[in-house]
């Protein structure tokens, strides 16, 4: 197809040549690229408009992306630019972006947004959402924010954040949709009609509910709307999974995935309905989740795109020393054996070689283990099984290892003074620390779960140190044995 433009610069009113609206360019195709990632073009044009103070082109800009995605341009910009984007958002669209911010920019968005038009853009949000962002705000602009919102709304924040982090109680929305168990079909689809407005933004099933307003059933909104409108509730409705107030954000993320949940009602210690849980909550609980088992395992904490050289340093650094500790620790074995050492150079060569492969397969079976903890598929039930089961892995790697680097060392050193008897010491030293780290691995972090503390934690670091003692002082001393 052609496109048409219209020559204006004959005009003195006009330089330009302005295009036909089939030129005009779609703002969304080219902010994402085709992994829905932002194109560096786009973020630069949303910069060159704030450079240019042109208002109006950087809320074309903006407004053409979906809230999660101006959510990750705000990650892209510096403070500066944020603070120009901000003021172009409307407060409708505002609550939404705030919630999909990461931590560290979440605050800074906070601070720079009005309380009035705060408390506008938190009404929009879900109750379970709207808590969240309230919660990170300081003491005096969250009172500020809270006078100036509805009141109904500022009840259900308030009751939410009367919960305990990181339990259901916090995670949960206030909005759902329940109907009494004597109700039919076609009362309960003339009550969502005339209900629209006071219901969720988004649910799945309907909570069937006693006298007491305790859930008996639940019926999905596929089978309301395929069953006959005489058809009472309670003789269609389903088993409901309940949870409650008090259980861990974890806890609730596995039953989920255990039993395929869409949405399930949430209950206090009496029973009583007072919210639900939807699946597009459990997806962020089991991301931040597997973000910090992550990280844990490595020693680090997350660094956002905005972290600043001291704060990753400041959460780094400790564990670096500790670290610098154990491995200190560790070696000290080797000045015992300075003669072995002195007698057989080759050993400081092949020493390094038997800690590293320990420590490579202490991680395996670390990881192995922390993920099965977490996602409960080690317990006290099986526990026995599974720790037999790593050992003898453990055995077979480290025996399968020692063949092969014992063979290679015999051909690189050959057989001239004692270098004959370096692939035995090899050998047996690697099978002596495969196998360390097979139970360290593997029992560390049963132990500290047993202890109620967080696996992934502190587990690397006793692993690592098991496995460089054991590789050091396993070749060391098997040398002095077989050399005297």
């Amino acid at each position: 197809m052609s496109r048409e433009t219209t020559d204006l610069t004959d005009d003195p009113r006009h330089s330009l040549v302005i295009p036909e609206p089939e030129a005009v360019e779609d703002l969304e195709d080219l902010a994402l690229g085709d992994d829905y990632a932002l194109n560096p073009d786009y973020v630069e044009m949303v910069i060159d408009a704030a450079d240019r103070g042109d208002t109006a082109r950087l809320r074309e800009l903006v407004h053409a992306l979906e809230p999660a995605d101006v959510a990750d341009l705000m990650g892209f910009l510096s403070a500066g630019y944020r603070e120009e984007v901000i003021p172009v958002l409307d407060p409708e669209w505002l609550g939404e972006i705030i919630a999909e911010l990461d931590d560290n920019l979440r605050e800074e968005v906070l601070e720079a947004t009005p309380s009035a038009t705060l408390a506008k853009a938190l009404e929009e949000l879900d109750s379970d959402d709207a808590a969240d962002v309230i919660d990170d705000l300081d003491e005096g602009k969250r009172a500020q924010v809270l006078a100036a919102m509805d009141e109904g709304d500022r009840a259900a924040i308030e009751t939410s954040l009367s919960y305990e982090d990181e339990t259901a109680g916090r995670l949960m929305q206030r909005e759902f949709l329940a109907a009494p168990q004597f109700w039919t079909v076609g009362q309960t689809i003339d009550h969502v009609r005339e209900s629209g407005d006071h219901l969720p933004e988004l649910f799945f099933d309907v909570y069937v509910v006693d006298p007491s307003f305790t859930p008996v059933g639940a019926l999905p909104i596929s089978q309301l709307l395929t069953n006959k409108r005489e058809t009472p509730l309670a003789e269609i409705m389903e088993p409901v999974t309940e949870i409650t107030v008090d259980m861990d954000q974890e806890e609730v993320a596995y039953i989920f995935d255990k039993y395929h949940l869409i949405s399930a009602p949430v209950v206090e210690p009496g029973g009583r309905l007072v919210g639900q849980i939807t699946v597009d909550d459990i997806v962020g609980v089991i991301r931040e989740e597997a973000e910090e088992d992550i990280l844990a395992l490595a020693g680090v904490s997350d660094a956002g795109r905005d972290a600043n050289v001291v704060d990753i340093v400041k959460s780094r650094l400790p564990w670096l020393l500790l670290n610098l500790v154990t491995a200190t620790i560790a070696v000290s074995g080797v000045a015992v054996f300075q003669g072995e050492i002195a007698q057989l150079v080759a050993l400081a060569i092949l020493m390094p070689i038997v800690s590293s492969l320990g420590g490579n397969a202490g991680t395996q079976t670390l990881a192995v283990a922390v993920r099965a903890l977490a996602s409960k598929e080690l317990t006290t039930a099986n526990a026995r099984r599974i720790v037999l089961r790593e050992l003898s892995v453990g055995i077979v790697n480290g025996c399968t290892l020692a063949l092969v680097m014992g063979t290679a060392t015999y051909l690189f050193f050959g057989p001239a003074d004692h270098h004959d008897k370096l692939a035995i010491i090899v050998g047996l030293a690697l099978i002596a620390n495969i196998f360390t780290a097979a139970v360290g691995g593997i029992l560390a972090p049963l132990a500290l779960a047993k202890m109620g503390r967080d696996p992934a934690v502190s587990s690397s670091i006793f692993v690592t140190f098991l496995t460089d003692f054991t590789g050091f002082f396993a070749v060391l001393l098997i040398a002095a044995l077989l050399l005297h």
